[in-house]
């Protein structure tokens, strides 16, 4: 996987075959699960502070000129910007998952630790409410204990009305479930 380029709007982006989003709230662990995901430590930025996430930032999958794109997005939620700039992140959001003709899916991350949020839940109703696949990533699986990790799973699967085996646990820092979430963007990538 290799970084193509960043851009403000949907139709600065390049042409592609197939493309996944990711998406979740302000310091979910979008950037850390790329560097994951890709095996690299530096490929996407990372913070401590939330809203490092500006632009929508384009990641080639496969090798060069493949066309498959996981693509990157700014979070919803807390961020250290202004009102006006967080307005600006949405709408460049949505105009994205509603106009790009290749989004095959949106993977949509939800802090394992933390457990969905009003805005995570709203994320998911928009979706379904536009007809766009999804899947269920928890993050930070490792920053829950192990004797209550049971418990959280079930408080998480319970709140998104889903079942247990829609959910992949993964942790970028433990590198937890991370092959199979590469395996199963792979797939979604072929299709």
């Amino acid at each position: 996987m290799e970084f193509l380029q960043s851009a403000a709007t949907a139709d600065q982006l390049p042409a592609s075959k197939v493309e996944i989003a990711l998406v979740g709230r302000s310091n979910v662990g979008k950037s850390s699960l790329l560097n994951a995901i890709a095996n690299r430590r530096q490929l996407a930025r990372t913070s401590k502070s939330p809203g490092a996430t500006r632009l929508l930032n384009v990641f080639e999958v496969g090798a060069p000129g493949s066309g498959r794109f996981l693509v990157d997005l700014p979070g919803y939620g807390f961020a250290k910007v202004s009102k006006n700039e967080q307005r600006r992140w949405q709408a460049m959001i949505e105009e994205y998952l509603t106009t790009r003709e290749t989004l095959s899916c949106v993977l949509v991350l939800i802090d394992g630790e933390v457990g969905p949020t009003p805005l995570d839940l709203g994320t998911l109703d928009w979706l379904e409410s536009i007809g766009l696949p999804y899947r269920l990533v928890a993050t930070k699986s490792d920053k829950v204990r192990p004797s209550k990790s049971r418990t959280r799973r079930a408080e998480l699967v319970h709140k998104l009305g889903v079942d247990k085996a829609d959910v992949r646990w993964v942790s970028a820092a433990k590198g937890t479930g991370i092959a199979e979430l590469r395996g199963d963007i792979l797939t979604l990538l072929e299709d």
